[in-house]
């Protein structure tokens, strides 16, 4: 039976990012992916109704964090409380996490090579550690996209001055596991506009 064929869907959210005594506003990328039946929502910002409308009645299976800055898991609980769906982190974002929600956990852990199975498409977990220890990408082979949370942008990898970020290894986590997928790859990131793998090679130091 079929529900329709599975898409991606889009909005952006505006609030605050805080780390390490700073606080700047920020717009975040929402994604969502599935059919007319259901959906995963890939990280929870700032506002739950704008995420809600995208999801538009359809059940959620899960809430995949890419990892746990506050811009990107803030509103977590709250969706998981009116969704019924489980948030999913890699368990190295522990102590980011605790940073935003410190008398709560995520529902359960994502690990490298996981498969999240959405509308009768697959979506991998990359491990990519460096902009935070636990950062994930999601790869939907069959749609030709990854979603790179904040590890890879336009114009190249994420930010790497603060607390539990690391530039070295960012770039080694982009170089071994994001440029090894097929060229054309959409990348769908947490921040800002879409790109490519091929685009953002050349950006990379070997």
């Amino acid at each position: 039976m079929s529900h329709g064929r599975v898409r991606i869907e889009h909005t952006v959210t505006s609030g605050t990012f805080s780390l390490d005594g700073e606080t700047h506003q920020v717009d975040n990328n929402v994604w969502v992916i599935g059919d007319d039946e259901e959906c995963v929502v890939i990280d929870a910002p700032h506002d739950v109704d704008r995420i809600l409308e995208v999801v538009a009645g359809r059940r959620v299976r899960a809430i995949l964090c890419t990892h746990a800055h506050d811009d990107h898991v803030r509103v977590a609980p709250q969706l998981a409380a009116r969704t019924q769906a489980p948030v999913l982190l890699h368990p190295d974002d522990r102590p980011v996490w605790e940073l935003t929600h410190p008398d709560s956990r995520w529902d359960g852990d994502l690990k490298d090579g996981q498969v999240v199975e959405v509308a009768g498409t697959a979506l991998r977990v990359l491990h990519t550690p460096g902009h935070a220890p636990g950062a994930v990408c999601f790869h939907a082979e069959d749609l030709g996209a990854v979603f790179t949370g904040d590890t890879l942008f336009q114009g190249g990898p994420g930010a790497t001055g603060r607390s539990f970020s690391d530039h070295d290894v960012i770039v080694r986590s982009i170089r071994d596991r994001l440029l090894r997928l097929p060229g054309d790859t959409v990348v769908h990131t947490g921040h800002g506009p879409d790109t490519t793998i091929e685009a953002e090679r050349a950006g990379i130091p070997a």
